[in-house]
C-alpha cells in the first residue's frame, strides 16, 4: 500500500506560480514512477507530468516549459512547480504512484488538491 497526500493547492491569478506537494508513505525505491494528473470540471483526468525512479520526466505538451516535477527522497515528497499559470490549468490535481511492473503493477492515487487560476 502507498498512501499519497497532496497539499498546496489554491487560488492564483493568471501568470502566477504555485507549488503543490505529494507526500508518499513508502520508500521511493519501491515506487517505479510518480506523476501528477489533473481533472477539470466536465473533462476526463489527464496526465500533467511523470517522474520515473531513474529520474526520467515526461510532460503534457500544454505544460512543457511552465511546469516542473521533482522529488525530495529525504522528505518522501514529490512536487509540481507550476509557473506562468493559465485559467485552463484550473482543476483538481491528483498525485499518482505506480509500484511493480507490467501485469503486476499497482496504481495509487491521492485525494486531490484544487488549483484555480483566475483570469
Amino acid at each position: 500500500q502507498v498512501q499519497l497526500v497532496e497539499s498546496g493547492g489554491g487560488l492564483v491569478q493568471a501568470g502566477g506560480s504555485l507549488r503543490i506537494s505529494c507526500k508518499y508513505s513508502r520508500s521511493i525505491f519501491s515506487i517505479n514512477a510518480m506523476g501528477w494528473y489533473r481533472q477539470a470540471p466536465g473533462k476526463q483526468r489527464e496526465l500533467v507530468a511523470t517522474l520515473t525512479i531513474d529520474s526520467r520526466t515526461n510532460y503534457a505538451d500544454s505544460v512543457k516549459g511552465r511546469f516542473t516535477i521533482s522529488r525530495d527522497n529525504a522528505k518522501n515528497t514529490v512536487y509540481l512547480q507550476m509557473n506562468s499559470l493559465k485559467p485552463e490549468d484550473t482543476g483538481v490535481y491528483y498525485c499518482n504512484a505506480i509500484t511493480g511492473l507490467g501485469a503486476t503493477s499497482t496504481s495509487y492515487w491521492g485525494q486531490g488538491t484544487q488549483v484555480t487560476v483566475s483570469s
